[in-house]
């Protein structure tokens, strides 16, 4: 089915999980069939291996990636496929309550998969900042150091919590934010995430206990700088289809 510049459009402003999992990478999104006599079963969705060797990161142990990712990760993936079925039995009679409380998890597990698929792929890289984003980030910001200072600042307000610092690029304005989210359902829309950083608890605290300032420090020594480039360069594409 031929994608329309109205559709993806509406699948780019739209900012969910299937926009920003296309913005990183992802794999392709197949519009469905409104031909259909009935809804095709959901494909089943299968975790990402890391895209880096965990034992060589700076400051993070391959014991808390690995439990991170087969735990945390991959039970957000195994989450989403059993709610994304149940969502497939209900018919036009099911009662709306069962409808939304599976709706809402459904997004929150849609959003933790695509944030921590995009948080492990910016890890594994040697933390020093470089390309068209640190630029754009410097004239942003002022400085590249006052917008890590920033991030830092953004990191340290969910320590002891839950929740995601983010830097990402604002769809249709074009600017670079830094996005608060205290959970995987509060991610603001029409953003398109260029650098994850998971403030979970489960993230730092088997290395670093409750010394979040810490983790966020080990966190920069491992930032790929070169996948945070690549996401910038598809974000900016995908805008010019709102601006064509």
């Amino acid at each position: 089915m031929e994608v329309t510049r109205r559709k993806a459009l509406e699948l780019l402003v739209g900012g969910g999980a299937a926009a920003a999992t296309l913005a990183l990478g992802g794999g392709e999104l197949k519009l469905p069939d409104p031909q259909a006599s009935s809804p095709a079963p959901p494909p089943t969705l299968t975790p990402k291996p890391l895209p880096f060797a965990p034992a060589r990161l700076k400051g993070l142990s391959e014991k808390l990636i690995v439990s991170h990712h087969d735990n945390n990760y991959a039970g957000a993936v195994k989450n989403l496929n059993a709610v994304r079925a149940e969502l497939a039995k209900a018919t036009k009679d099911a009662p709306g309550f069962l409808v939304g409380g599976l709706r809402a998890k459904e997004l929150a597990y849609a959003n933790s998969m695509t944030l921590h698929e995009a948080y492990f792929g910016n890890l594994g890289g040697d933390g020093k900042a470089d390309g068209p984003v640190s630029k754009a980030l410097a004239a942003t910001w002022g400085s590249l150091g006052a917008w890590e200072q920033s991030f830092r600042a953004l990191g340290m307000s969910l320590a002891g919590g839950s929740g995601w610092a983010i830097l990402d690029l604002h769809l249709p304005s074009g600017e670079l934010r830094l996005s608060w989210a205290g959970d995987h359902s509060q991610t603001l829309a029409a953003g398109l995430p260029l650098l994850v950083m998971d403030m979970y608890e489960h993230a730092y605290q088997m290395d670093y206990g409750a010394a979040a300032a810490k983790y966020i420090e080990a966190f920069f020594q491992n930032v790929n700088w070169d996948e945070v480039n690549h996401r910038y360069e598809r974000a900016l594409k995908a805008q010019v289809v709102l601006r064509a």
